[in-house]
Parts: structure tokens; C-alpha cells; sequence
């Protein structure tokens, strides 16, 4: 039976402390990425079958339904491998309180859930963890703020700084601006106030 139990943040050890700093270096070769737009493993990070990717999809389902019973919330949860990383996506009624505030629990929880794959894996995980489709809807309102961002780019002029965004939220951006003409966009500052500054390309 798979081990689903939640790490432990009350006693902490010297392996638990190499896990934290393990995550801590994976999450900084992320934003990285992030800030490049790229969606390639974090340097350093041995390159994963498809079999071992789904592996650790497999592993992040049994936390998280482990983790549901727990709270007493009912949802159904499905492990995929998309865009070359392992996917959990948790669907189902009642579920808000697992988004949070514009998403700061859901983060939480993903990195909880990348805790529990790494103490099984040995490996830093890239794993994104999804509630109620909260993920797919940030997307779609992000791209509005970018293409809003852009065009005011293109008619004044002048940088815009959008508001501090997790590396999910930054990477969205990324993505959005990367693909229009005439602007660019590059994360400034640090968590959890890194953003966003969109300008002219020269």
C-alpha cells in the first residue's frame, strides 16, 4: 500500500530539513523557467520516462486522497501526464477551501504533495496539483491581464508592472506575452512579491 501520510511539520529532522531544502532548490530551478517561458526539466534534474512521470502522478493521487479523507471532503481525483509533467486534478463539490485565496492553499498543497513524491521518488517532483478546475479559469483570466498589459505597452510606451503572482500566475504571463509581437516581459522582485514587467521590445 502506497504511504500517504502527511510530513511531518511538528518534528522536524535532518531529513526532513534535506527535503526542505531540496524542494526550496527544485522550486528556485522553476521560477527560472518561469521567467523564461520554457518548459523544459529544471537543469540538473535526471530527464523522466513517461512511465516514471505518471509514477509520480500515481503517488501525488494516494496523498491527496489520503489527504481528502482526512478533511472529510469528497471529490474525484485523476492522475495524468500532460506537457511532460505529472498532473493531479481533483474535481468535486466543497472544494474551495482547498484554492484559498487566490490560490495560496492549492500552492500550499502542491507543494505538500511534491514533498510526499520526493520522499518516495528521491527525486524532486514538477508535479501540478489542480482543485475544482481553479487552474484552467486563472489561466484564462491571466491571458486578459497580459493582452490588456500589451496593448497598453504599444500605445504609451511605458513598462507596466502587474501586480506580485505566484510562478504559476508568472508563468501564464510568460507564455501570453511571449507569443505577441512588439513586447516582452521579464520577474523582477522576490517571493512573494516577484512580478511581472511588460515592455517594448526594442
Amino acid at each position: 500500500m502506497t504511504d500517504t501520510s502527511i510530513p511531518s511539520v511538528t518534528e522536524p529532522d535532518a531529513e526532513a530539513e534535506l527535503d526542505e531544502e531540496q524542494v526550496d532548490d527544485e522550486r528556485a530551478r522553476e521560477d527560472e523557467a518561469d521567467v523564461e517561458a520554457a518548459a523544459e526539466t529544471p537543469s540538473g534534474t535526471p530527464v523522466r520516462s513517461e512511465a516514471d512521470l505518471f509514477r509520480e502522478s500515481e503517488i501525488g493521487a494516494d496523498y491527496v486522497e489520503g489527504l481528502l479523507d482526512i478533511l472529510d471532503y469528497d471529490g474525484d481525483i485523476d492522475e495524468l501526464v500532460t506537457a511532460g509533467r505529472p498532473v493531479v486534478e481533483v474535481v468535486g463539490s466543497r472544494l474551495n477551501a482547498l484554492v484559498g485565496q487566490r490560490g495560496a492553499t492549492l500552492e500550499a498543497l502542491q507543494e505538500l504533495t511534491r514533498l510526499a513524491i520526493f520522499r518516495q521518488t528521491g527525486s524532486p517532483s514538477r508535479l501540478l496539483l489542480d482543485v475544482g478546475g481553479y487552474r484552467t479559469t486563472r489561466r484564462k483570466e491571466l491571458a486578459a491581464v497580459a493582452k490588456n498589459a500589451a496593448e497598453k505597452v504599444k500605445e504609451y510606451g511605458e513598462s507596466v508592472r502587474l501586480e506580485p503572482m505566484s510562478a504559476f500566475e508568472r508563468k501564464c504571463v510568460h507564455d501570453v506575452i511571449n507569443a505577441l509581437a512588439g513586447v516582452e516581459s521579464e520577474s523582477e522582485g522576490v517571493e512573494p512579491n516577484r512580478r511581472i514587467v511588460v515592455r517594448a521590445t526594442d
